[in-house]
């Protein structure tokens, strides 16, 4: 399996569970907080937010970085880029070229203007 269908597979099944994309969703407003931080504003034992987030550390959606004798969680975004370019973007060039297509056809050859 190539190894981009492999990463990609790895950030669906992460990005699958709703504990990991609230994990993903505190570190978007709050990047770099520590477990305790996290395990503080989820409804789950601190072992099973370890769980979650080794999974999305795997991913590369979240990295780690130590602070003394801290340890750092930081979202990575550029998974999820990477997916959205790769199987969204197509889907909304399609939508967005209809939309105009629209627009031209309602608007008619003077582009609106009277």
């Amino acid at each position: 399996m190539p190894k981009e269908v492999e990463s990609a597979d790895h950030v669906f099944k992460a990005m699958a569970d709703p504990n990991r994309r609230k994990v993903l969703d505190l570190l978007y407003a709050n990047n770099g907080q520590t477990l305790s931080s996290l395990c503080e504003q989820l409804d789950m034992q601190r072992q099973s937010a370890t769980q979650h987030i080794e999974i999305l550390i795997k991913a590369n959606l979240v990295t780690v970085v130590w602070k003394g004798r801290e340890k750092l969680h930081f979202i990575n975004p550029v998974p999820i880029y990477e997916v959205y370019a790769r199987w969204v973007r197509k889907f909304e060039q399609n939508r967005l070229g209809f939309l105009h297509d629209l627009k031209t056809q309602i608007e008619g050859d003077n582009h609106g203007t009277t």
